[in-house]
């Protein structure tokens, strides 16, 4: 247990006197209230403090007054009231904009698209009206108290509309940020993050993790910081860099390189935009080595961008080509999933490959 906090408390913020926030640096200062839960308990705890905490917060959605698809908003219709969290049409366009409207009064708006899939008739709003709110007034006005939800990923039997994975499109919009978490405590500290963030936040959590990823989350009201990224696992032959549910086939290819004698370092990007470059960059120049994995396609995904980022500030450094290992320029297969996914052992390979080159 005392592991678990102290390496959480190094980057997490914890609650002082009113609702400001400060970060602390020792484990004497956490609290011990720790509670196992799985991923979406944890974004279910977030959002029920999030709208405690901050009485002109809102949550809406599709299904989310009876607790959504994936059980995310279970009991804050009860809790909260209808007026602060319903259901919304079957509108991904009318949800966001209503989303941004809301927010520029001065609100906090929690809105979850059901599936990220079915964020694309939103993209208009988000990234000509959400983006540039702030912008194009001269900084007179913005909609930064939006927070929009969606679950990406594959989830195993999602096929073509269920499984995408879309923060590359976001990733190319100036004006709102883009985080994804790997884990609950991750999810709960990151969520809490982008709902009081002053600018708006697409949060895209890995629903293949909902339920299967358990750990001890602090109860507490905490926030873990945007733009961090964290060595998972420090290692000196080649670095990994990745996001959300992929980590956890990521971090089993390191064990697996281990056994064969190379020494990798991992690390979760946590946020997407903006991106931290520092500590990637720091990493490449101690390995030489970089690999990036993400179930996207591969053709323009947002390795590429990281990939072009690190040849120019590394390029010396480099002992091989940037890896990428990433999902197919295919649209996202039902039966063959298996074959489309950035598997461990195409990990793995990649990882030899690259520290043999």
């Amino acid at each position: 247990m005392a592991a678990l906090v102290r390496r959480f408390c190094r980057r997490s913020y914890f609650p002082v006197s009113g609702h400001g926030y400060r970060m602390l640096s020792t484990i004497e200062n956490v609290s011990e209230s720790v509670k196992s839960m799985n991923l979406y308990s944890a974004i279910n705890q977030a959002l029920h403090i999030a709208l405690e905490t901050d009485p002109r917060s809102y949550v809406f959605g599709e299904d989310v007054g009876f607790g959504g698809v994936f059980r995310c908003t279970t009991g804050l219709a009860e809790r909260f009231g209808k007026s602060r969290v319903f259901n919304t049409p079957l509108c991904e366009q009318g949800i966001v904009g209503f989303g941004i409207g809301l927010a520029a009064m001065g609100n906090r708006v929690i809105a979850e698209i059901q599936f990220a899939d079915y964020i694309f008739p939103a993209f208009d709003q988000i990234v000509n009206e959400a983006a540039k709110f702030r912008y194009r007034s001269g900084n007179q006005f913005n909609c930064g108290g939006l927070t929009i939800r969606a679950p990406y990923g594959a989830v195993g039997h999602g096929g073509h509309y269920h499984s995408q994975s879309p923060e590359a499109f976001f990733c190319h919009v100036p004006g709102i940020k883009v985080v994804i978490p790997r884990s609950p405590r991750e999810a709960k500290g990151l969520l809490l993050s982008s709902i009081r963030d002053p600018n708006p936040v697409v949060f895209f959590e890995p629903k293949w993790l909902y339920r299967q990823a358990v750990e001890d989350v602090p109860e507490d009201d905490y926030m873990i910081p945007l733009s961090e990224a964290e060595v998972m696992r420090e290692g000196s032959d080649i670095t990994l860099v990745g996001w959300g549910a992929q980590l956890t086939i990521m971090e089993q290819a390191c064990l697996d390189a281990e056994n064969e004698g190379i020494s990798c370092e991992l690390i979760d990007l946590k946020t997407l935009i903006p991106w931290d470059k520092e500590i990637v960059e720091t990493s490449v120049r101690k390995t030489g080595r970089l690999l990036i994995s993400h179930e996207a396609p591969v053709t323009g995904g947002f390795g590429a961008e990281i990939a072009a980022t690190i040849v120019e500030r590394c390029f010396l450094r480099l002992e091989a080509p940037v890896s990428r290992v990433c999902g197919l320029d295919t649209p996202f297969p039902l039966v063959f999933e298996p074959f489309y996914m950035p598997t461990k052992n195409k990990i793995l390979d990649a990882i030899k490959l690259t520290v043999n080159y």
